[in-house]
């Protein structure tokens, strides 16, 4: 089966105070119809970055593909003008973002905003845009659709706005769902339920989701496949159960035990809940030749800090890109 997605050797580039600087650094992957992969990193590694770059919402004038293609079914998004692109957003591919209160319009109803992609992209008229918003919102959960429809976002919940969210970004059933910390600000019972309806919506229609998370429990449940980004790059990457299980890379390790409950249940026992020391480094550090996180690492040496690991390959599609990843187990 062909990928539905696969970026090669990406390179993204901002401009800065400091000059040029490399957000995402020679970044590959593949996407298949029906899968769910995920990113997973903490805040500034990439993740976001990338998500803009295959919707093609880099800052303009700000941020650019410097090298590397985006391949969406053969087709190259990096040089895709903005008309196809426009074509493509909300139809092909969709994004659920971060903060839904900020992403709806607030001076049209829910059901305006779930229309409008209907009429643009499957140029129905505004009866039947209408009447299939009402089954969306049905769908995604919300009670009393007919009602809601007609609703403002200021008067829904988080969890409901985020559920409106999704009913957006499904609602041209795409083959692509981007999905950026879809629960962010949510209970846990509230996530829970996203999870559960984003899994059964996802499972429905045959698209393929990208969970860009920090949270390394939401990747467990979620994906089959991950890839951990730190400063812009591929830490490690490979199937969700093998990574977590045996995790190549000190910054994987690190976001592994960072979660009291993934511990749990890998070692029967109530571990101490870590840390990692330390934080991301600046923007203008990221093109340096050599291990990034190699400030935060206990492993570190002097060949992680004068050059840059390859990705080491570990079976069954595991990759890591750390010096001492065949000492670290």
């Amino acid at each position: 089966m062909p990928a539905l997605l696969k970026v090669e050797n990406l390179r993204i580039e901002l401009n800065t105070r400091d000059g040029i600087s490399p957000v995402i650094d020679n970044l590959s992957l593949e996407l298949y119809p029906g899968e769910t992969l995920s990113f997973v990193g903490e805040s500034g590694c990439g993740k976001s970055m990338t998500a803009l770059a295959i919707m093609g919402l880099l800052p303009d004038k700000v941020g650019r593909v410097a090298g590397g293609r985006i391949l969406f079914n053969g087709e190259n998004l990096a040089t895709a003008s903005n008309e196809r692109l426009n074509e493509i957003r909300g139809n092909d591919i969709s994004m659920i973002f971060q903060e839904p209160m900020t992403s709806l319009n607030p001076v049209y109803s829910i059901g305006e905003q779930i229309a409008e992609v209907l009429r643009r992209h499957q140029a129905l008229s505004n009866k039947a845009a209408w009447s299939k918003a009402i089954e969306l919102l049905d769908a995604v959960r919300i009670p009393d659709p007919q009602s809601r429809v007609s609703d403002y976002p200021h008067q829904m919940s988080g969890g409901q706005r985020q559920r409106v969210m999704i009913a957006i970004a499904l609602a041209c059933e795409p083959k692509i769902l981007i999905a950026d910390e879809p629960t962010t600000a949510l209970d846990v019972t509230v996530q829970a339920q996203i999870f559960d309806l984003m899994r059964d919506l996802g499972r429905q229609s045959g698209s393929a989701i990208i969970l860009i998370t920090h949270d390394m429990g939401a990747v467990a449940e979620m994906a089959e496949h991950m890839i951990v980004m730190y400063a812009g790059r591929k830490a490690e990457s490979g199937p969700v159960q093998k990574v977590i299980e045996s995790p190549r890379h000190p910054y994987t390790q690190g976001l592994i035990n960072c979660v009291p409950h993934l511990l749990a249940e890998l070692t029967e026992e109530r571990p101490q809940l870590a840390e990692i020391d330390g934080i991301v480094p600046s923007l203008k550090d990221f093109g340096r030749d050599e291990c990034l996180f190699a400030s935060r690492c206990e492993f570190a040496d002097t060949l992680c800090r004068s050059q840059r690991p390859p990705g080491f390959d570990f079976g069954d599609d595991q990759i890591a890109a750390c010096w001492r990843a065949g000492e670290i187990h």
